[in-house]
């Protein structure tokens, strides 16, 4: 806090402006997790004459408990890797965009340059025609976009919707809540049916699973419902495997059990929903033979799933943002919101629907430095469609003009996580696309660039941390200064802003003011709640009352105040098995086989770690340690229909690419679903992906990929062949 120090005592130790003197010595400074995951864990850094030497989990956080995931463990690993980029850099003149060639320059002239080329393209262009490309490279609230976006309405560049994830998974839950708020996941404790519809607890919201493992202790039944056998799965009571992209039908077959069996609990229909009866009469023809016909899920099966959640009460949904990347996730989100009003499972505290938390940080944490509106607005494209926007120069089939000829990364690999990958990638080597990279080693993304900026990490910078998958807001204090010439994000659109001669307000905030902008709030959610505080305790819970049930106990926040249910569609997307059967036969025939891209392994989620051989899966290394690349799972039955026996290299493609790598015959997979995980770099998964979008302006369909397989050259297959 400029011009104060301030001292507390918490929790048997003494701190110093959010710094703490250990028992045995030495400086602690207590922060939180930056990934793109629900658990935002609380931990401490340990700083010895300036270094990082260790980095825990701090036991006191009530819900992570001092246990930080295998990828976060090594972090220091990343703070002072040898391959981080640490100046800025740029590319040689007359090298090929896509090749790491690239030569140090100073802070200064790396700045003017930036400044000068988004200057020249605005003055050839107009504003428009530089597009910000960002996501959760960190999801802190400052350094993830707060200056960015002011820097960028302020130029007047062409918005972003980041819509590559979450978006559509709030959408399908606001056709229903309006602002869609789900139950406390805290609260899971006191459930005795919990349905984990589309989320794999245990690997991507580990910390979770305390409070599972609890109410199962205490009676509890969980089930995963979900096309594949994750980890997850395998620790569960039941698994519940539809055919992909057929949730919709599975909740319609339960409704119709619900309304034959007198489970439909009319007065909590009466009282907080309108449109119940037409829900109920779409459900009418999903008998139970009918849902397994849809679902492949047996009837017995969905007659169980019915009762129990009606039965075995507090019954409660938990979803994340997994089964949104779909044609149709925001109907099948749509369909879990309307699942509990039926069963009136709302009325108890552990009851309802079990969501992303984001929306309560959403309505309190507010930048209130105001942005264009109406006219003044400038245009919008989603993140999904940056293939067709660099290669085309149109967004959803609509020409733009300007068309994009300068593009700013930060936080983000786009050359990896975004779907239709060969578009991508011809896109950023346009000799007349000018890039710019913040970054902190030498992605796939940042080969194309034309400067490079070194970013800092999570413990060189200040960042107020809320998350999606609890309600404690941390504060990260920085642990270390910036090793190199890193600087935060948000220093670089300072600088640049200065460069252009953008006076607009909050260009000049420093970071904790930012942070001091966004505590200052009215809301009772907040009451009490300021960085002093945080830097006392480290995070606080928001005002949100135990046990708080957002339909019963806080306003329904649609234009009449109630739950808006209504009749549900069950159509499979475009690029499904089944649905290409329906609406394009000869697609379906070349490419017989759908393709899902899951996050599976502990150390490797997302591309944050794509690159690092210490963080790749044990079944993707070689016998000396390297990495050797993701593997398809295939099902035995899909296998031997094309000569594929485990450890076959085999390749999967379809029209938009393709790739190879080795195969692994399991069962884990169902019959007609193969799986590739996410987040590698180089030629990944995303070169078979489907970038389309929701009906609205949802996110990227990566689940709703079809592709096919064959064997390639020698291998087991080929052998067991020879010998036939």
């Amino acid at each position: 806090m400029p011009g104060a120090r301030r001292v507390w005592q918490a929790r048997g130790v003494t701190v110093t402006d959010g710094l703490r003197v250990g028992r045995q010595g030495g400086r602690e400074v207590r922060g939180a997790c930056h990934h793109d995951c629900p658990d935002t864990c609380a931990w401490i850094a340990t700083v010895d004459d300036g270094r990082a030497v260790r980095l825990r989990g701090d036991p006191d956080h009530p819900l992570t408990a001092g246990e930080l995931c295998p990828k976060v463990n090594r972090y220091l690993d990343r703070v002072y890797h040898p391959d981080r980029l640490l100046t800025p850099m740029r590319r040689v003149p007359g090298s090929r965009k896509g090749d790491p060639s690239f030569e140090p320059i100073g802070w200064d002239e790396a700045i003017d340059l930036v400044a000068g080329r988004l200057a020249d393209a605005v003055a050839a262009h107009g504003p428009e025609t530089v597009l910000p490309y960002a996501f959760a490279g960190t999801q802190g609230l400052v350094q993830m976009g707060m200056m960015a976006d002011r820097f960028f309405d302020a130029l007047g560049a062409t918005r972003l919707h980041r819509h590559l994830c979450g978006v559509t998974a709030w959408l399908g839950a606001a056709d229903v809540h309006g602002l869609p708020d789900g139950m406390d996941p805290e609260d899971l404790r006191h459930s005795r049916t919990i349905l984990l519809w589309g989320t794999n607890t245990l690997v991507t919201n580990r910390h979770l699973w305390s409070s599972l493992e609890a109410a199962r202790a205490d009676g509890a039944t969980v089930v995963v419902v979900d096309p594949i056998r994750t980890t997850t799965a395998e620790r569960v009571d039941h698994h519940v495997q539809p055919r992909p992209g057929t949730d919709v039908a599975l909740v319609l077959g339960m409704v119709h059990v619900l309304a034959r069996d007198g489970h439909v609990d009319r007065d909590f229909l009466d009282r907080y929903t309108t449109g119940a009866d037409e829900l109920l009469a779409s459900a009418r023809p999903f008998d139970p033979a009918a849902t397994e016909a849809a679902t492949g899920v047996p009837a017995a099966t969905v007659e169980w799933l019915a009762t129990t959640f009606a039965t075995r009460r507090p019954a409660a949904v938990r979803v994340l943002v997994g089964l949104e990347h779909r044609q149709h996730g925001q109907e099948a989100h749509r369909a879990l919101a309307m699942l509990p009003a039926v069963t009136g499972a709302w009325r108890d505290v552990g009851g309802g629907l079990c969501r992303s938390t984001q929306q309560y940080f959403d309505r309190v944490l507010l930048d209130p430095v105001p942005r264009r509106v109406g006219a003044e607005r400038p245009r919008a494209v989603n993140m999904a469609a940056l293939g067709e926007v660099l290669v085309d120069g149109t967004h959803r089939g609509v020409p733009l003009d300007p068309p994009v000829t300068a593009m700013v990364v930060h936080n983000c690999n786009p050359a990896s996580i975004t779907p239709d990958q060969n578009a991508v990638l011809a896109g950023l080597a346009r000799d007349d696309l000018f890039t710019v990279v913040m970054e902190q080693f030498m992605t796939d993304t940042a080969r194309y660039a034309d400067v490079v900026l070194p970013a800092t990490t999570q413990v060189e910078h200040l960042d107020l941390m809320n998350s999606w998958g609890h309600l404690y807001l941390s504060l990260n204090r920085p642990a270390i200064d910036p090793v190199g010439d890193a600087l935060p994000n948000t220093e670089v659109f300072r600088r640049l802003a200065v460069a252009m001669g953008l006076d607009a307000p909050g260009l000049a905030d420093d970071d904790e003011t930012m942070v001091r902008q966004l505590l200052d709030s009215d809301h009772p959610w907040l009451d009490g709640i300021d960085l002093e505080r945080l830097d006392a305790e480290g995070w606080v819970r928001l005002n949100v009352p135990v046990g708080y049930r957002p339909p019963v106990d806080g306003p329904i926040e649609t234009p009449d105040g109630r739950l808006r249910l209504g009749a549900l569609d069950p159509t499979p997307g475009d690029e499904t098995p089944d649905g290409a059967r329906r609406a394009d036969p000869d697609r379906a025939a070349r490419y017989p086989l759908g393709l899902m891209t899951r996050k599976q392994h502990t150390r490797f989620l997302n591309s944050h770690y794509g690159g690092f051989a210490d963080h790749h899966p044990r079944e993707a290394s070689g016998g000396d340690g390297t990495a050797t690349g993701p593997v398809l799972d295939v099902h035995p039955v899909d296998a031997a229909a094309r000569g594929v026996v485990d450890g076959d290299l085999v390749r999967v493609f379809n029209d938009r690419g393709s790739m190879e790598l080795p195969a692994s015959v399991v069962d884990r997979v169902q019959p007609g679903l193969v799986a590739v995980p996410f987040g590698w770099w180089g030629r990944g998964v995303n070169a078979l992906t489907n970038p389309t979008v929701g009906r609205n302006i949802g996110s990227a369909a990566f689940h709703d990929t079809l592709v096919q397989v064959e064997r390639l050259g020698d291998g087991p297959g080929a052998q067991d062949q020879e010998d036939a």
